[in-house]
C-alpha cells in the first residue's frame, strides 16, 4: 500500500498487474470519510454549447468535473475513482494525456469504457467518486 496526503490509501499489490504511473489499481477510503458521487459530466457549457473537437470536449468535461468538486470544497486530489466513457477507442490516447493535465501526479482508480454516450454530439462523459 502507498500512503498519500489524502484521507485514503492507494493499493497497488506487488502480485497484481503492477503499479501504473497514471492511476491506482484500487483506492481504500476510510470509514469516516465523506463521499461525493459525481454524475456523468458532459462536454457542454451552461448555455448548451458543445465544442467540435475531441480535445476541446475533453478539457471542457474535466473543467465541469472540477467545478462540481469545487462546489463541494474538494479538488481533483480528492478523486478516488474516475470513469471515462469514450464514444470511440481512437480518443483513448488524447483522453489519457488530457486526464494527466488535470490530475498531475494524482492517481485515482480509473475505468475506461468505449460505448455510445448520451448525446450523439458528445465524444465522452466522465463520472467520478471523491472522498474527503
Amino acid at each position: 500500500m502507498e500512503a498519500t496526503h489524502q484521507p485514503f490509501t492507494l493499493i497497488d499489490p506487488v502480485d497484481g498487474p503492477g503499479r501504473v504511473p497514471s492511476y491506482a489499481q484500487a483506492v481504500l477510503v476510510p470509514r469516516d470519510s465523506q463521499l461525493l458521487f459525481i454524475s456523468g459530466q458532459a462536454p457542454q457549457t451552461p448555455d448548451g454549447f458543445v465544442p467540435d473537437s475531441f480535445e476541446d470536449q475533453c478539457r471542457l468535461t474535466w473543467r465541469n468535473l472540477v467545478a462540481v468538486l469545487a462546489a463541494a470544497d474538494m479538488t481533483v486530489g480528492n478523486l478516488v475513482r474516475v470513469t471515462i466513457t469514450l464514444s470511440d477507442l481512437r480518443y483513448r490516447e488524447a483522453s489519457a494525456r488530457i486526464r494527466r493535465e488535470f490530475l498531475g501526479e494524482h492517481r485515482p482508480a480509473i475505468v475506461g469504457i468505449v460505448a455510445d454516450v448520451w448525446i450523439n454530439s458528445w465524444f465522452l462523459e466522465i463520472e467520478a467518486i471523491a472522498a474527503a
